[in-house]
């Protein structure tokens, strides 16, 4: 009877020990396996995996703020750059500049000469001036009479043809980022609107010369154009809004109420119709 007991006892404890032992192996095996899930991927090194993953997702907070700012930058560039044709080139307010262009070869249909004095004789093309700005010019040198200042035409009108051949002179002259700063592209020159008149004093002394600045021509002008309709279209200090270097003696006609209000503000074309997007000058 004690024998079987025993027997019986030896088997239970042995069944024991199996069990436990059984039980140790699966948790080792189950702590092999969540280390190899900490340290490795599907071959085996998923740990790696998820940090190589997190470095390309997560960049440095700081070379992150810089690449955005070098699209922004690229962006901004590539705005100035980009060339508008303008759709209402017969608008008396129309903005041509290095961003707004004239439809190709564009010319209006309302030229005429205006009668007021001019530095060369002959009926030239650049005598025209579109027939309100041609009336107003008139208004314009009577009033500057009136104030013991004579002034002269220097050159109105010009055709996309003329201004083309012009522009390549100057660019052969002085070179290609010189003559930027002063001559505009073909279609892009405000003198084929008919709404501009290069201005001097009568003897033509510094006509459309950096000299004609500060004259009392000038001067005058400045002051008193708005009261025509007409503005200074290249103001000093203005040539990073403008794109163009100071220019005394290039008289814009807006009309006398938009004249008035960029007079009185002291602000540029571009400024008066929100535009005034930085421009490049080559």
């Amino acid at each position: 009877m004690k024998s079987n007991h025993l027997h019986t006892l030896t088997i239970l404890l042995l069944a024991l020990i199996a069990s436990l032992l059984s039980g140790c192996s699966l948790t080792h095996i189950g702590i092999q396996d969540r280390a190899n899930i900490d340290s490795g991927n599907d071959n085996g090194n998923t740990s790696e995996s998820l940090e190589n993953r997190r470095d390309t997702t997560v960049e440095n907070p700081d070379n992150l703020k810089e690449t955005r700012t070098k699209k922004l930058d690229q962006t901004k560039k590539t705005n100035e750059n980009v060339i508008e044709v303008i759709n209402q080139p017969e608008a008396i307010t129309v903005l041509v500049n290095k961003q707004y262009k004239l439809p190709d070869y564009y010319e209006p249909n309302d030229l005429i000469y205006p009668n007021v004095r001019f530095t060369f004789s002959g009926k030239l093309e650049k005598k025209k001036m579109r027939k309100e700005a041609a009336n107003a010019l008139e208004k314009m040198f009577a009033g500057a009479e009136d104030d013991g200042i004579l002034l002269a035409g220097v050159s109105g009108y010009r055709s996309q043809t003329t201004q083309d051949r012009l522009y390549n002179s100057y660019v052969k002259r002085d070179g290609k980022e010189a003559a930027d700063r002063y001559s505009a592209h073909p279609s892009h020159s405000e003198h084929q609107t008919g709404l501009a008149m290069d201005v001097s004093g009568i003897n033509g002394k510094c006509a459309a010369m950096d000299c004609f600045g500060g004259s009392p021509e000038a001067i005058w002008l400045e002051e008193h154009g708005h009261e025509y309709g007409f503005i200074v279209r290249y103001p000093k200090g203005k040539e990073h809004i403008t794109g163009y270097q100071y220019e005394p003696w290039h008289m814009r006609y807006v009309g006398i109420e938009n004249a008035t209000e960029i007079f009185e503000k002291d602000i540029t074309l571009e400024e008066y119709f929100d535009a005034a997007a930085p421009v490049n000058s080559d």
